[in-house]
């Protein structure tokens, strides 16, 4: 029986770490994931049905619209009647009370008066009496009756024929005999003397109203299991919507058991964990020197979370449309920090992912896959600002094109919702964006893009002012190192403009000591006088010398490999080859005439060690002619591979042999010959 063998590149290591990235991711995002038992159609009547002929799969009630439930309701409310209990005690007490406050009768008022009153206060008990915050909620309620409960009888009693005990009052100075007499009968205060008898029965009015609203029936009817409801292609009235909308309604009841609820979950752990494996197989099978670089994981992992989290919010909240979301800035910032093929998968597999929480899956990755693929085209290498502002015209109109034919496929023109094209075009606006979070994307992951490239290679940079000023040969040794460079890189397909930066700063470690080199020299070499091995320490420092300046500027990462390995791990050669002419049988440390390296680990550092190499050497020559600049790049280029400088890095032989080609062209014509221009014969002119 065979056993599981790993690659020899691809340990357990390897295999437990990009386990735990899938794993994180995918219950990140299986965290974040909207769960509330939605199905993916999308109704809307008028509309055309644009998925495949629907039957019912159980059986559901056809439920009433929100608005048909709530005229039912109103209209039923303005039938009913809350309970008050009768206490038939508070006018007993209150009369007694009153008869006794003036046993002796009312000053000013005949003693027959008592029971009139009292008779008054009989009639009014007897008619009932609310509070007064009551009566006027009754009033504001629109009710017509009560339901008074005395004892085990209930009767209904109009609104109008009761009194508060506000109108109770009133009602007992509006008396015939009372009335005339109103200044004397305010100073026995007869409010006193007034009070509920009616008491609201909260329980019974709520148990009343309950069981009065829930009589209303939800549903009109009963769609049976197998019943066809609608076919594709056909228009939704209101009737087949109401249908529709209620499968949705009952199938969201069904999923909220916990038995569905794990099911969904474990389907929506199943398709994130396939295309989230699915996405780093691919890195592990063709891109596997990102994992190299922890700075690329993070930034494509945490692209697709990030936008996944924003999509998830607006489908949680229903803020806003994913419409607006710039989905294409992710294959743009993968596009120019990495390359096209991880750009067009990353995407893909964002959309994909997002796809799942939203009600119209087909058409989002329809639009969404043509914008990314027209963000990858349109936007090679961003130099320019002016890139960004076509791109985003290019990806909004691809966008716009295709929700165009996706609605005319499914719906007449007359029906198009062009809500859709104006989120499209908020988010071509939102695109634009990308040019600033380009420099949160390089502080935050530490890459560099060509537009922080043609910053730094601008000559009015502090450093290469410094380095033009200071150390002037040194500089225009630079400058053509780096055209020289770039074309070699143009040829080969690699990175002109990271070449050509790099070219800018790989020595400025020499403006420490630029009279040391001989391109700044002005007759006087102050290496006479010194030994081979001082002035060979002295030419080497030049590279720990411009890591210094670089971390000083905080230069990239990127630009400092440049200065570190342009020499690789190579001799200052001249003073190394003069110590052992004169010294063939001491035993020198070799390390005191080597560069500490490293050797070139890019195609863009072994360009530059090419050019810098043969440019420098290209200034010895005696003569310019097309054989000696072809033997001196082939003895160069041959020499630093032969001494495997390139070893560790991935350039081919092909492209050591376009490079030479382009070595020897452009030498050429640097150093060409001019042609002599005659001059007049004086003798002939004279006469």
């Amino acid at each position: 029986m065979s056993k599981f063998k790993l690659k020899d590149d691809f340990t357990w290591r390897d295999f437990f770490i990009r386990m735990a990235i899938v794993v994180g991711t995918v219950a990140l995002i299986i965290w974040v994931l909207p769960r509330d038992g939605r199905t993916f159609y999308h109704v809307e009547a008028g509309k055309l049905w644009r998925y495949s002929d629907f039957k019912a799969p159980f059986d559901f009630p056809i439920y009433k619209s929100d608005n048909t439930v709530k005229a039912e309701r109103d209209s039923l409310l303005k039938t009913y009647e809350p309970y008050y209990e009768y206490n038939d005690e508070v006018e007993g007490a209150m009369v007694r009370k009153f008869v006794m406050a003036h046993q002796n009768g009312i000053p000013g008022l005949p003693k027959d008066y008592i029971s009139v009153i009292a008779n008054r206060l009989h009639s009014l008990y007897q008619k009932g009496i609310i509070s007064s915050p009551d009566y006027s909620k009754l009033t504001s309620d629109t009710a017509r009756n009560i339901r008074v409960v005395s004892g085990k009888k209930a009767q209904s009693i109009p609104v109008a024929d009761i009194y508060s005990t506000k109108s109770a009052y009133e009602k007992l100075f509006a008396d015939e005999l009372l009335e005339p007499h109103r200044a004397i009968l305010q100073k026995c205060n007869l409010n006193e003397y007034i009070s509920p008898n009616l008491i609201y029965d909260k329980e019974r009015s709520t148990s009343s109203l309950n069981d009065m609203i829930n009589s209303i029936p939800l549903a009109s009817g009963v769609v049976q299991k197998g019943q066809k409801i609608v076919d594709r292609g056909e228009v939704i009235d209101e009737t087949t919507a109401r249908i529709l909308l209620s499968f949705e309604k009952e199938n969201e009841k069904r999923n909220q058991n916990s038995s569905q609820i794990g099911l969904s979950l474990l389907g929506e752990s199943l398709f994130v964990s396939i295309l989230v494996i699915c996405f780093t197989i691919y890195l592990t099978l063709f891109r596997k020197d990102y994992f190299e670089k922890a700075r690329s994981i993070a930034m494509l992992y945490s692209l697709i979370i990030i936008f996944f989290v924003m999509t998830s919010l607006m489908v949680r909240n229903s803020f806003g449309h994913v419409y607006m979301v710039p989905y294409a800035m992710v294959p743009i910032f993968i596009r120019i920090f990495m390359d096209s093929r991880t750009a067009f998968i990353t995407h893909i597999t964002l959309i994909l992912l997002c796809s799942c929480m939203l009600q119209h899956p087909f058409d989002f990755i329809l639009i969404e896959t043509v914008a990314g693929m027209a963000a990858i085209y349109s936007l090679r290498e961003l130099q320019y600002r002016s890139q960004l502002f076509k791109t985003a015209i290019v990806v909004t109109l691809a966008a716009m094109l295709m929700e165009m034919a996706v609605e005319m496929m499914n719906t007449t023109m007359s029906e198009f919702d062009w809500s859709n094209y104006n989120y499209l075009i908020i988010n071509g606006i939102l695109l634009l964006f990308a040019y600033p979070l380009l420099y949160v994307i390089e502080k935050a992951f530490g890459f560099i893009s060509d537009i922080t490239l043609i910053e730094l290679s601008n000559t009015n940079n502090p450093i290469l002012r410094k380095l033009s000023e200071v150390a002037p040969g040194t500089f225009q040794h630079s400058i053509q190192v780096g055209n020289l460079a770039a074309e070699i890189a143009n040829k080969i397909g690699a990175k002109s403009q990271l070449v050509r930066t790099g070219a800018l700063y790989h020595d400025i470690g020499k403006m420490s000591n630029p009279v040391y080199f001989t391109e700044n020299q002005r007759g006087i070499n102050p290496h006479e006088g010194m030994s081979y091995i001082d002035s060979a320490q002295i030419i080497i420092s030049h590279v720990t010398e411009g890591l210094k300046i670089a971390d000083k500027y905080d230069l990239p990462e990127i630009i400092r490999g440049f200065i570190s390995t342009h020499h690789g791990q190579g001799k200052a050669k001249y003073f190394f080859v003069k110590y052992k002419n004169e010294n063939p049988d001491d035993n020198v440390d070799e390390l005191l005439f080597t560069y500490p390296g490293p050797n070139p680990f890019t195609r863009e550092q072994a360009i530059l060690m090419m050019a810098d190499s043969v440019e420098a050497a290209s200034r010895s020559l005696p003569d310019y002619t097309e054989k000696s600049i072809r033997q001196l790049v082939d003895n160069i280029i041959d020499s630093i591979v032969a001494q495997g400088f390139f070893k560790e890095c991935p350039i081919t032989f092909r492209d050591i042999a376009y490079a030479k080609t382009v070595l020897i062209e452009k030498l050429k014509t640097i150093y060409h010959t001019r042609v002599s221009y005659p001059e007049f014969n004086k003798d002939k002119q004279e006469q």
